[in-house]
């Protein structure tokens, strides 16, 4: 028996190599192995053969007693049943100990989105008159346009935009790549970004990147975090947002105006539909707030 150590290298090797998953993806199922590898040991169980359901029952209890919320356990025990299904398919187990564990109950957490006159105040921030400014202008009409994960958005290059078509070609998670239409506000914003601003950041240095910084880098996800972080302050947007607020409206903004969930899902770059599901939850929220607030016996 390979010791836990390379059993977990292996998995996370299987995991990259063979499923294709994103870097973010594959880091979290290392962390949660490194938990669980460090659990057995405590346990005195050097040889996985030995864990068995109940450990795996244990695992848990001490992640809640530690603090850990229901999502977050939820996700850890889908680590540990994939772990334990590739060890099954490896002929190194038999059997999946955790297959039998139920996923912790979790409530239904709904994404926050910004308000439609919150998310115009937003993208009108930056000063398309300077370069960097022009181009933050294009990278949040693009991110809200298309709905891209900031990962997404970092990585454009240009190649993947065809403004005469308005569409862009994204990367997604596990590598699976989509094409997404723009719209003219975005396709407007990027041309006037390409007009002069994106040379005038390069100095004659070369990048296939769409988006690039004053040292012509690609912009990074924690620089975009940083730059939005001050756009908000500046819009006068109290609530709190991320990247992913933006993406978040995109999906409940369409399916408001009435949008069909397969196309959202499609855009979003979904598997599963379930997943795209939780904005239509969004959307009637928005509708219940609205009769409550215009209509007469509200």
């Amino acid at each position: 028996m390979n010791s836990l150590d390379q059993l977990s290298d292996q998995f996370i090797n299987y995991l990259v190599v063979e499923k294709g998953l994103s870097k973010n993806t594959i880091a979290a199922y290392s962390r949660d192995l490194i938990l669980y590898l460090e659990f057995l040991r405590t346990n005195n169980i050097t040889n996985i053969a030995r864990s068995d359901t109940t450990l795996v029952l244990k695992h848990l209890i001490e992640l809640r007693d530690a603090g850990l919320g229901p999502r977050s356990r939820a996700r850890h025990l889908v680590t540990l049943r994939g772990f334990y299904r590739f060890l099954v398919q490896e002929k190194i187990l038999e059997t999946n100990p955790a297959q039998m564990v139920d996923l912790p109950k979790a409530g239904q957490k709904l994404p926050d989105v910004l308000k439609v006159d919150d998310v115009l105040r937003l993208l009108d921030a930056p000063d398309p008159s300077k370069p960097l400014g022009a181009r933050d202008s294009a990278m949040l009409e693009l991110l809200y346009a298309a709905g891209l994960r900031v990962s997404e958005l970092t990585g454009v290059r240009i190649a993947d935009i065809n403004l005469e078509a308005c569409f862009v070609r994204v990367l997604g998670k596990g590598s699976k790549e989509r094409v997404v239409p723009i719209g003219m506000a975005a396709k407007e914003r990027i041309e006037a970004y390409l007009a002069s601003a994106r040379s005038a950041l390069l100095k004659g240095r070369p990048s296939s990147h769409l988006f690039v910084t004053r040292l012509a880098k690609p912009m990074t996800r924690q620089g975009f975090w940083k730059l939005l972080k001050q756009y908000t302050l500046k819009a006068g947007i109290s609530q709190k947002i991320t990247p992913h607020t933006l993406r978040h409206s995109f999906a409940t903004h369409l399916l408001e105006r009435g949008a069909d969930l397969r196309s959202v899902q499609v855009m979003l770059g979904h598997v599963d539909i379930s997943t795209t599901q939780i904005y239509t939850h969004v959307a009637q929220e928005r509708l219940k707030e609205v009769h409550t607030e215009y209509h007469p016996r509200g």
